[in-house]
């Protein structure tokens, strides 16, 4: 069974949970500038940034998406700790990236440029990296 991606707008509290399990395993920049993994999941969701990487009901991955028009933004992306080197970040990126071309922009990851894992992870996949 694939990873589903999808744009969370109706979080039950099992995804929720789930978030917040998913970014308790983020480093601290990951983080900034907020104070804690439940302000960011809160701040996702009121913003309707939150997409997601579902398996057998249950999130495993999760990253933000800023949408301009001609730019789409991922950024925060995250998957829990014991279900790395899977895929699902991947599957997240890919779904991102064909959407964003669907409505004709470009997809770019935002990450800190000092960030030696996301530089890679950038570079890997091909994709342009932008300051967060």
């Amino acid at each position: 069974m694939p990873v589903v991606v999808q744009h969370l707008t109706q979080p039950s509290d099992q995804d929720r949970q789930d978030l917040l399990k998913i970014y308790a395993d983020a480093p601290q920049w990951l983080l900034a500038p907020f104070a804690d993994t439940n302000e960011l999941v809160e701040q996702g969701l009121a913003e309707g940034r939150l997409f997601t990487g579902r398996f057998n009901d249950r999130l495993l991955g999760a990253a933000w998406i800023e949408r301009d028009a001609d730019t789409w933004r991922l950024s925060r992306l995250c998957v829990r700790q014991i279900t790395r080197n899977r895929g699902v970040a991947r599957r997240l990126l890919e779904e991102a990236q064909r959407l964003a071309v669907l409505q004709g922009a470009a997809l770019r990851l935002s990450a800190p440029q000092d960030q030696p894992e996301a530089v890679r992870f950038a570079e890997h996949l091909g994709l342009t990296l932008l300051p967060a």
